[in-house]
């Protein structure tokens, strides 16, 4: 029997791992919920960089590796790409499109922390929906601000940082609420793309709003690559018993 291994933690990966058939492995790296309503095994927790992803192919015999990680998990992805070739399994990517400026935002593109936080010193009330990266600069917030963080991660803030550990698909009545209430005068997002978070980017537009955007990294070649897990899903069909009946 073929094995797949699937390299999670979206919610694409999920829908996926959820269509997976017994015997095939679904691996999180332990954040967040591990779920429990899954024909296939569940692995959490590293491999120990891409030689130990590349020794686990192997040992488990797995004959497709699928990266459904995070847009923004350059190393995962790196990880995965280098042990597909050294251990000689295929590799597919689902990469979802990015969310693309319509008429009315106002983006501002930054690569990396430092230069989001340059370009956050003009604004007293963020909203940062990066994930945990801001928890580690709690205590770096300029007396004039006040930060609202959204992550997965319950964390107990400060005096001038609220914390609201969430988990999407976010809707635009929630979206407008939370503006309001919070006086929120810019958005820091990655650019993840989806529908689940994407509220937020229509309700900034409507406030005339700018959004502080983390570009998206450079990602490696994989053998196939996806721009929808319906797709992925379609390549599937095709390999004998990857999916559940």
């Amino acid at each position: 029997m073929m094995r797949i291994l699937v390299l999670g933690g979206t919610g694409d990966a999920l829908q996926l791992a959820r269509r997976l058939a017994g015997g095939h492995i679904y691996s999180l790296a332990g954040l967040g919920r591990v779920p429990e309503d899954l024909h296939c095994r569940v692995r959490v927790g590293g491999f120990g960089g891409s030689e130990g992803l590349a020794r686990y192919l192997v040992d488990e015999h797995v004959s497709l590796l699928i990266d459904a990680t995070h847009p923004y998990a350059a190393r995962i992805s790196a990880n995965a790409a280098a042990a597909s070739r050294e251990a000689g399994v295929p590799c597919w990517a689902l990469r979802r499109p990015g969310w693309i400026a319509q008429p009315g935002d106002d983006w501002r593109e930054a690569d990396d922390w430092a230069g989001l936080v340059k370009l956050l010193a003009a604004f007293r009330r963020p909203l940062f929906t990066l994930g945990r990266e801001p928890l580690a600069h709690l205590d770096e917030i300029p007396p004039q601000q006040f930060w609202t963080v959204r992550c997965l991660d319950a964390h107990a803030g400060n005096a001038r940082a609220r914390v609201i550990d969430a988990r999407g698909p976010f809707t635009h009545e929630g979206e407008r609420a939370l503006f309001a209430e919070a006086a929120i005068d810019v958005v820091i997002s990655k650019n993840s793309g989806g529908r689940a978070t994407e509220a937020k980017l229509d309700v900034a537009r409507e406030r005339g709003l700018p959004v502080l955007m983390l570009r998206r990294p450079e990602l490696p070649a994989a053998t196939r690559v996806f721009d929808s897990g319906a797709a992925l899903l379609g390549a599937l069909e095709d390999w004998p018993d990857a999916l559940a009946p």
